[in-house]
């Protein structure tokens, strides 16, 4: 199973959630401090909502593809490189609720994709290591990060 993820950073969670839960008809699948996500089965996504600033309008956090299998993270990867692609990967890394194995590619209006799988639930938001975007997601500057700098957003 894969689905795309959409990453959103609004200002009003709960409104957020209401409305979501409304448009897609169904609550969501996780709910922690500042945070929600929902897995929607039809269309195939995985919507997540962080909270941000008061009074800011919504915008694009970040966008994804979740997977089901670490080896899956892996084929992408190689894949991304033959493609010629700049890649950033995470391994056993704790970001939003839960412990994950991701890669990392920019688009080319510098938009984070990332290609995750969840392993496993985690009681803190954490934060991953996206390296190389002033609008990238989470906290870049991790492990290999060439241009270390202070978190921007939050992760999913």
């Amino acid at each position: 199973m894969s689905r795309v993820q959409l990453a959103l950073r609004v200002s009003d969670l709960e409104g957020s959630i209401a409305f979501y839960s409304r448009l897609f008809g169904v609550e969501p699948a996780k709910r922690r401090e500042g945070y929600a996500n929902f897995a929607i089965a039809e269309p195939p996504l995985k919507l997540v909502l962080i909270e941000g600033e008061a009074g800011q309008e919504t915008r694009l956090d970040h966008l994804g593809v979740e997977v089901s299998s670490t080896g899956e993270v892996t084929a992408a990867t190689e894949r991304l490189k033959e493609a010629g692609l700049a890649t950033f990967e995470e391994n056993d890394t704790s970001c939003c609720y839960a412990l994950q194995d991701k890669v990392w590619v920019h688009g080319p209006g510098r938009e984070p994709w990332e290609v995750y799988v969840v392993k496993a639930d985690a009681g803190t938001l954490g934060r991953s290591a996206a390296p190389g975007d002033p609008a990238a997601p989470c906290v870049c500057g991790g492990p290999g990060a060439e241009d270390a700098r202070p978190a921007t957003s939050g992760c999913c």
